[in-house]
């Protein structure tokens, strides 16, 4: 595969986000670098980067866009299920399933994804305040009847 000038720009880009973009979000971010880029070149190009290697090509549960991973090594991801947030897992690679699978059963896997879903650590701590806080609902029903005792 030969590396143009887009495939660079694309490959740098998605390395240098946390993020897990897709096409789109992607051909947003690259746009004002290369302005006669279109959306099918972008998806070309992720394409090829990831049967390449060069990044990953993620299908979550429940998600009908594919998003992509410039981190190319092992690991699994986990998503949010209230906010949609994708992170890496980093896992100990002598646990990749790919080689175990194959030198167990002689499978010889092509794809394969781990995805963890849960809650993260933000949604969790927004979650666990709202619980430990009385409802306003609450506050008021319990003001307007120490009110109601105050006055008999």
């Amino acid at each position: 595969m030969r590396m143009t000038i887009q495939r660079k720009i694309i490959l740098d880009t998605i390395r240098h986000l946390k993020t897990h973009p897709t096409a789109d979000e992607l051909y947003t971010m690259i746009k004002p670098r290369l302005p006669r880029i279109s959306l099918a070149t972008v998806y070309r190009n992720l394409e090829m980067l990831a049967s390449e290697g060069f990044i990953q090509k993620l299908t979550l549960h429940g998600s009908t866009q594919k998003r992509f991973d410039g981190n190319p090594h092992f690991h699994a991801h986990a998503q949010c299920i209230r906010c949609g947030k994708i992170e890496d897992i980093m896992m100990d690679p002598r646990l990749d399933p790919k080689a175990y699978v194959k030198e167990a059963w002689g499978f010889d896997i092509q794809e394969w994804t781990i995805e963890f879903r849960g809650l993260c650590s933000e949604c969790k701590a927004s979650q666990e305040e709202r619980q430990e806080r009385p409802s306003q609902k609450e506050d008021g029903k319990h003001g307007r009847e120490k009110s109601k005792r105050n006055t008999n």
